[in-house]
């Protein structure tokens, strides 16, 4: 399973950027999906996730981030409004395993390459 994500890029407070993350593989669907970030000199954070059953936030971005999916294109989205300079970060998609909690890193199998989002202020 490889994801390639993309999407990231430089915009100043207050814009919008679209990740996307495409997932090789024909069992998509049958996965649940996630975003994560890493800024420098901290931890990956949990940002989004969604699987059959619903979608999942963080407190910092609920309200101004969204993610999606589209099963037939197994790509996974994450629009991101309203961005904060405390949102840069490298974000990643992750694709969760079997024993799938959606806030938990250790419960995601495959991990993308990482799409660097800066936000000036």
């Amino acid at each position: 399973v490889q994801l390639q994500a993309s999407g990231g890029g430089l915009v100043q407070a207050g814009g919008s950027l679209r990740l996307t993350c495409t997932a090789s593989g024909r069992t998509f669907r049958n996965y649940a999906m996630g975003w994560f970030r890493q800024a420098p000199g901290k931890e990956r954070e949990f940002v989004a996730a969604i699987n059959w059953s619903g979608k999942f936030y963080s407190d910092p971005v609920q309200g101004r981030f969204t993610i999606s999916r589209d099963n037939a294109k197994n790509t996974v989205y994450l629009q991101m409004n309203n961005l904060k300079p405390e949102d840069t970060a490298v974000y990643y998609c992750a694709r969760g395993a079997s024993s799938w909690s959606a806030s938990n890193p250790k419960s995601y199998d495959y991990w993308g390459q990482g799409t660097q989002v800066t936000v000036s202020s």
